[in-house]
């Protein structure tokens, strides 16, 4: 039976990747292809009903697929990650030449913060604010910027259009992922030296390779057996690396989520048992 993977098309760089890895697994004696999603709600659903064996998993539809399959009394489990998914943070940044010192100052302002999906835009830091005191449509107010919503943020344009919006004056601060602050610089969306870090969230780990209990062990096992032997070194693999965002995987870990666990539960966006419940979400 062919090992079927399941990959949310956020980019048309997607096709070439797991293209990429199909021809590789394929020549490795593995019977692998994948399908294509347009959101990430509906590629969690075929994972826990079994019409997918794996699913390339967002943070956010990790919580999502670990809820629904517990509600069925069964598990989730993380096989394999980036080296780059784990102990990632988002930043609060403001203009250089404004007044605010840390996130107290931003009382009475508006942040912008990326698409209603994105945990590393919007879910996260928004949890990171409001632990801090600040809490929209009290004493702040949130500028969201809906790009791509149903990717989970994959889609950055959430990020730089609230990084645009603060280098034209209409938010205080912006809510972006690190490596999303440092692109930003080398692009110019962020000129050099024109913002200030004035807060960082404790670190959070990103996307992985989901399976639920009940796919075959010994293909799952062979899976992740050869996802970690796969090598930065090889001229096959090291393309596929480049545009994938890694120089190794690594094994699977669910202990970078609390977090976004957390962000999920304060704002409803899912409910206990993985429905969805934000109000007005539409992927």
């Amino acid at each position: 039976m062919t090992f079927v993977l399941g990959s949310v098309a956020y980019d048309p760089k997607v096709v070439s990747i797991w293209a990429g890895f199909r021809s590789w697994f394929v020549d490795h004696g593995f019977d692998f292809d994948f399908v294509l999603y347009s959101n990430y709600e509906r590629q969690v659903e075929d994972l826990v009903e079994g019409r997918i064996d794996t699913a390339w998993n967002s943070p956010l539809a990790w919580v999502r697929a670990r809820r629904l399959a517990a509600a069925r009394n069964r598990q989730a489990v993380s096989l394999v990650m980036r080296d780059t998914d784990c102990d990632l943070t988002s930043v609060i940044v403001v203009r250089d030449d404004s007044p605010y010192k840390d996130v107290a100052d931003l009382k009475g302002e508006t942040i912008g913060v990326g698409a209603v999906d994105s945990p590393q835009g919007t879910l996260i830091p928004r949890s990171f604010l409001r632990e801090a005191g600040l809490r929209p449509g009290e004493n702040v107010t949130e500028r969201r910027f809906d790009v791509g919503v149903g990717l989970h943020g994959d889609h950055i344009g959430g990020e730089r259009d609230a990084a645009r919006a603060l280098m034209a004056g209409e938010v205080a601060a912006a809510c972006m992922i690190d490596a999303n602050h440092l692109l930003f610089g080398r692009e110019g969306t962020l000129p050099a030296g024109a913002t200030r870090i004035i807060a960082q969230t404790p670190p959070y780990d990103h996307c992985n390779l989901t399976v639920i209990d009940g796919a075959s062990r010994g293909e799952v096992d062979r899976l992740g057996d050869l996802l970690l032997s796969m090598s930065y070194a090889d001229p096959e693999v090291r393309p596929l690396f480049d545009l994938e965002g890694l120089t190794a995987w690594r094994p699977g870990r669910t202990s970078g989520y609390a977090a976004l666990e957390r962000a999920v539960d304060e704002t409803g966006f899912y409910g206990p048992d993985g429905a969805v419940t934000a109000e007005g979400y539409r992927p």
